[in-house]
């Protein structure tokens, strides 16, 4: 009798503990929000990107930011990976082509149980295992701030889009912090939760 009633109480307990708990795990373990690197030493003397083909170089990232409600409690989910591809075109100051792909599946959050669901069931990598953005119309190749007008491709779908950046462009190259907010169903994404 007691130790079924003790039982009882840790469980109620959970049910209005464990959000807050999840929720304060879930925030201290989320990814800052990028932001341009302080100083130049990632693209060297400032002024404009010299004209000449760019790579995406060694320490470029790309990820997600998931906004979570959980019983009241909010919680931000991050996820990252290193594996980003591409390549920039510079002609006359202004960039007149750019691709960035990245390989999804290989985006990673601090909870393996969480990327499983995120691989297979949300994104289906194993069919679309790359997202792509591609510039649709020439931009400043210099410092400051730009929108990036393009075509995105996630999850097999295409849409339109207009992305706000930051760039900071030096004699070694460019440093480019971007953000997009995306609706899951505009990629025929069924958020979690919902039915299928």
């Amino acid at each position: 009798m007691l130790w079924g009633a003790g039982v009882v109480v840790v469980l109620v307990v959970a049910a209005f503990v464990g959000p807050a708990v999840y929720a304060g795990l879930v925030n201290r373990h989320a990814d800052p929000v990028p932001t341009l690197s302080t100083g130049s030493a990632s693209v060297g003397a400032a002024g404009p990107l010299a004209d000449g083909r760019w790579t995406v170089g060694s320490g470029s990232f790309a990820g997600y930011r998931v906004h979570e409600v959980l019983q009241g409690h909010d919680a931000t989910v991050t996820g990252r990976t290193d594996e980003v591809a591409g390549t920039v075109t510079v002609s006359g100051g202004r960039v007149t082509s750019a691709t960035v792909t990245v390989q999804v599946a290989s985006i990673r959050t601090d909870e393996p149980p969480r990327d499983s669901y995120f691989r297979s069931t949300a994104l289906e990598t194993s069919k679309f295992p790359t997202a792509t953005f591609t510039l649709a119309q020439p931009v400043p190749a210099s410092s400051g701030t730009v929108s990036l007008p393009g075509r995105l491709t996630v999850h097999g779908v295409t849409r339109d889009v207009t992305v706000p950046a930051q760039s900071a462009t030096g004699e070694a190259g460019a440093e480019i912090v971007a953000s997009l907010p995306v609706t899951w169903a505009d990629y025929g994404v069924d958020a979690p939760g919902c039915p299928s």
